[in-house]
């Protein structure tokens, strides 16, 4: 075919598939869906497929948090993401002594019912070769203000060695806990048999506390149960000066919402170089950006985003692979005849009779049950073109007795040369409608068989979400953005390349044009 004929059909093409609605709006869709694969390392980071599985890379993100739209249809407000980067805070160095000390100050202002879920301090390197030397940290902070409250500033953390390069969860840290009851003890909101002498040191009476409530059970009770930062948020006094039960303030108390200054002191010994330039103080939610997170923090729509990736990936390779061998093996046996297109005709049907899901969970077995996406590829179209080579058998068998292929033959033409001059090129419309058409099996295929727990999990697929998600037991949960999610994306896609299928069926086969 010359180029001005192969333009010509093109142009012809394109002036009646433009007519199709339901594919144009098809090809817009995929236009978009490709974007968005192309752009996921610039939308996100290039290096996710390394985080993916790394729980670390996460840690300063919320485990099973809903969306944070969720708010504007629930009555109780929580508390989103909220991260300050050294450059949101007010930073001051100086030297005191043998010491060097960083005062960081930010404002974080709380809205909510609910208060964050941690506060999680990351990114804070030096040099220092040993544990003696590592920079220590205190956290203060000033509550806003509130009725029949004595003290409203507290230590939050007290000369606290941060792991270099790590992160520490205040959450977690018992220090943070043991603070916050002495600051209710301050406050009178209950009281220990032995009074606390307030002019000890801050070490010594901690001690005293931890030793006065481990002597009482309801104390050590509540002391085990508290979540640090509803204690730290929260309203311990009923709003007209009276103070809230211990147990109230545990259990019930509801959010103080205003501005909360925090002062982060680093102190670390002049010898020894601090650097801020990556220190974050994350507020952990209990909601999160558009979709949510899963139970190991990893944000849903990151995991939607590099999931296009696979599903277009996958599934245009396996459906272009799976019709052009069909098609070739479907052309080849109608054109031989005879004992060869017996034998292969007898070969497809054995290939078809095969359980096709169990064959795959076997195969995938066979590689190791973490097959990679080019194994995946191999093994779909295995067991995918089957019905193209039936199909394109019987079309060819007509194109056979036709009286061009006869001159062909005549004039001493090959079977390669008739095949793939003749033969095929008038398969090509039935090609390209069922690859279109083919592309949503094959991303089924490998969304079962990567929710069976087969691929390999470094690849972030729509499959491998499900599956984190079924192992989280997220529908028993009502973690349910944790799964509609993913399935919507392959319901989309599949929808997408139907409408483009069907459109091009329609404009391919006269056959199907309306009048």
């Amino acid at each position: 075919m010359r180029w001005v004929d192969f333009k010509d059909s093109v142009k012809r093409f394109w002036s009646e598939y433009k007519h199709q609605k339901s594919g144009m709006v098809g090809l817009a869709l995929l236009i978009i869906l490709v974007g968005l694969a192309l752009a996921a390392p610039y939308i996100t980071s290039h290096d996710i497929p390394e985080k993916w599985q790394t729980g670390q890379a996460w840690m300063t993100n919320p485990k099973n948090a809903p969306p944070s739209w969720e708010n504007y249809f629930t009555s109780v407000s929580k508390a989103p993401q909220k991260t300050f980067t050294v450059h949101d805070m007010q930073v001051k160095s100086e030297k005191n002594g043998s010491m060097k000390v960083y005062t960081l100050t930010f404002t974080y202002n709380m809205r909510y019912d609910v208060p964050p879920k941690d506060i999680v301090l990351t990114g804070l390197t030096s040099n220092a070769s040993r544990p003696q030397d590592a920079p220590k940290v205190s956290i203060t902070v000033q509550r806003p203000p509130e009725k029949g409250v004595k003290y409203g500033t507290l230590t939050l953390l007290s000369e606290t060695p941060l792991p270099t390069g790590g992160a520490l969860q205040l959450a977690y840290t018992p220090q943070v806990k043991t603070l916050l009851f002495y600051w209710l003890y301050e406050n009178g909101v209950y009281q220990l048999p032995m009074q606390i002498p307030p002019q000890l040191p801050m070490e010594m009476r901690l001690m005293y506390l931890n030793q006065q409530l481990q002597m009482n059970n309801t104390l050590y009770g509540y002391y085990q149960s508290a979540d640090p930062m509803r204690i730290l948020f929260g309203q311990i006094t009923d709003g007209k000066g009276h103070l809230l039960p211990l147990e109230k303030i545990i259990y019930e108390s509801s959010g103080l919402q205003g501005p909360y200054k925090f002062t982060v002191t680093i102190k670390a010994p002049s010898y020894v170089d601090v650097n801020l330039d990556k220190f974050e103080v994350a507020m952990v939610g209990r909601t999160y950006g558009l979709l949510g997170t899963d139970q190991m923090g990893r944000p849903i729509a990151i995991g939607l985003l590099w999931g296009t990736r696979v599903a277009i990936a996958i599934g245009l390779s396996v459906a272009v692979s799976t019709v052009l061998i069909g098609v070739l093996i479907g052309v080849t046996s109608a054109y031989l005849g005879g004992w060869a297109d017996e034998f292969i005709q007898r070969f497809t049907e054995f290939m078809m009779s095969l359980p096709v899901l169990p064959m795959l969970i076997l195969l995938s077995l066979y590689f190791g049950g973490r097959i990679s996406l080019t194994q995946l590829v191999f093994i779909l179209v295995l067991f995918g073109w089957m019905g193209t080579a039936k199909v394109a058998r019987s079309m060819a068998l007509q194109i056979k007795e036709q009286t061009y292929i006869e001159a062909a033959r005549a004039l001493g033409a090959g079977t390669g040369r008739i095949v793939f001059r003749h033969m095929v090129p008038q398969l090509l419309p039935y090609a390209f409608a069922n690859i279109a058409l083919s592309v949503p099996g094959a991303i089924l295929n490998e969304a079962g068989l990567s929710f069976l727990g087969l691929t390999n999990p470094n690849i972030i697929s729509w499959g491998q979400m499900l599956n984190a998600a079924h192992q989280n037991g997220a529908t028993l949960n009502g973690y349910w953005w944790q799964v509609i999610p993913p399935g919507l994306a392959i319901a989309l896609v599949g929808f997408v390349f139907v409408l483009i299928g069907v459109s091009l069926d329609t404009v391919l086969n006269p056959r199907l044009k309306r009048a």
